[in-house]
Parts: structure tokens; C-alpha cells; sequence
């Protein structure tokens, strides 16, 4: 079962591709968390939000405790622009230090750069987002 993070963008379709694989963010999200800390920013996990559709996909495919499905909170939005303080942040310490996340940091960078030009369109256009998590 391979985990994969990606960004959901408010409304039907917003009129661009956001389309972001995820797998290596998702494989390294404890990492990610710690470099986040690191260089004092949010890290991208706080930016996690479900709908009641998508919670209960997460809990079909194993994620989750079931007992909270009827709890939970309306989706949480954030601007491009909190996004993308998170994103270029961790991009500018990947590039000054590429190691900094061993032997996937290539493929993080890769999937960073694709978040940033998703959330600067997001951003452009005045929409909101939120972080999406898969376990197919």
C-alpha cells in the first residue's frame, strides 16, 4: 500500500492542474516535519483537512479510528500563500543542504517544486487549499 500527500484545491475544478504524485513526501513526512521545525515553519502535515467523503475513503482503506468518523470538524482551508511559506522554505534547506533528507531527497525536492507551482497558481487565483492523504 503506497501513501501519497497531495493538495486539494477549494471548488470544482479550479482551472489548473494540481495533480502532485506525493508518494516521497508521504514516505518522508516524519522527516519533513522535523526539517519544517527545523527552519520554523509549519510543516506541510498541519495542513492536513478531510471532508466527510474523503475521511470516510481513509478509513475504508485502514486509516483512521472509525469511532471519530461522526466527529469531525468542517474542512479546514489555507491560502496559497501559508502553503507556500512551508514549501519554499523546505526547498531553500534541500537545496543548501541536499542531504539534509538522505537518499530521497532528490525525489522530495522533485514533489516540493511541483506543491510550489501548484500553490503559487492557487495563490494567483485567490483560492484556498488543503492537504490530502491517500493510502492506495
Amino acid at each position: 500500500m503506497a501513501a501519497s500527500m497531495y493538495i486539494v484545491v477549494e471548488g470544482e475544478d479550479p482551472g489548473y492542474d494540481i495533480f502532485v504524485n506525493g508518494h516521497a513526501l508521504a514516505r518522508n513526512e516524519d522527516a519533513l516535519e522535523r526539517l519544517a521545525k527545523d527552519v520554523g515553519v509549519r510543516p506541510l502535515i498541519d495542513f492536513f483537512s478531510a471532508d466527510d467523503d474523503a475521511m470516510a475513503l481513509l478509513l475504508e482503506e485502514g486509516a483512521g479510528n472509525p469511532d471519530l468518523a461522526g466527529r469531525l470538524l468542517p474542512p479546514q482551508w489555507f491560502s496559497g500563500e501559508e502553503g507556500l511559506t512551508t514549501v519554499c522554505a523546505l526547498l531553500e534547506a534541500l537545496r543548501s543542504d541536499p542531504a539534509v533528507l538522505g537518499s530521497e531527497g532528490a525525489s522530495i525536492q522533485e514533489e516540493l517544486e511541483e506543491y510550489e507551482t501548484v500553490l503559487r497558481k492557487t495563490a494567483d487565483r485567490g483560492l484556498c487549499w488543503h492537504l490530502a492523504v491517500s493510502f492506495r
